[in-house]
């Protein structure tokens, strides 16, 4: 009897109120190699890591130069393709939210996340145009635009990056290992040496530095005004 029956037989005795008998999965059986690959996939984030480390000043740059705009009523926007995408949601939400401290929300719009004008542009306009044709719309001089890819080469992207540099917005790239043409078309870089899934992995850790340097910022900002957190005069 395999599993999946021993399951239904299982449902089937809760319906005619017949005694239950035990589910036996079987134990996972060990793997040697599947244990070393995890391993060289651990220890393959350690050179993201590092590469991270040393763009450290850059990082913490970022985090107070957002904090600054957006406490002046800027706004950030971010995006990405896969899960690069879901990165860039991550750290909207927690400008919109809030990372580990309490102050007010500020304005970051992730732009793939607006599925009806993305699923409208790529059918009238092409999927090149999904994230220049919002940038057109919603950004405003001043405003940053961070753009993620492991790849830097995601056309969507490079035509943001294009669209946003006409209109005096700051773009910012997260990639994995450069030179790359998203890091060459935007303003300033991060660039991450590594495997492209521990490329990925350093994006979060990037992001939440960010945060940390922006909290730090408006938490400065706050007792030289004497004002709450992120709170305007």
């Amino acid at each position: 009897m395999t599993a999946e029956s021993s399951l239904r037989d299982v449902d089937l005795a809760r319906l005619t109120g017949t005694p239950e008998l035990p589910v036996l999965l079987p134990e996972a059986a060990a793997d040697p190699a599947g244990t070393d690959a995890v391993r060289q996939h651990l220890d393959n984030v350690v050179p993201a890591l590092e590469s991270l480390r040393s763009q450290s000043g850059r990082l913490a740059a970022w985090g107070g130069e957002l904090a600054q705009r957006l406490l002046r009523g800027q706004r950030l926007l971010a995006a990405g393709n896969g899960g690069s995408a879901a990165e860039a949601q991550h750290l909207t939400a927690e400008l919109v939210g809030r990372f580990d401290g309490e102050r007010v929300p500020f304005s970051a719009i992730s732009l793939h996340a607006e599925t009806s004008a993305v699923t409208a542009i790529a059918n009238d306009y092409g999927y090149d145009d999904v994230f220049a044709r919002q940038v057109r719309a919603h950004g405003r001089s001043g405003d940053v635009l961070m753009l993620l890819s492991t790849s830097g080469k995601s056309p969507n992207l490079l035509r943001a990056a294009e669209a946003a540099s006409r209109l005096n917005i700051t773009t910012w790239a997260l990639t994995g290992a450069g030179p790359n043409p998203l890091a060459d078309a935007c303003d300033e870089a991060v660039m991450i040496d590594a495997l492209n899934a521990n490329a990925q992995e350093g994006h979060l850790i990037a992001l939440h530095a960010v945060c940390r340097a922006f909290d730090l910022e408006v938490g400065r900002r706050a007792t030289a005004t004497g004002l709450p957190q992120g709170g305007r005069a």
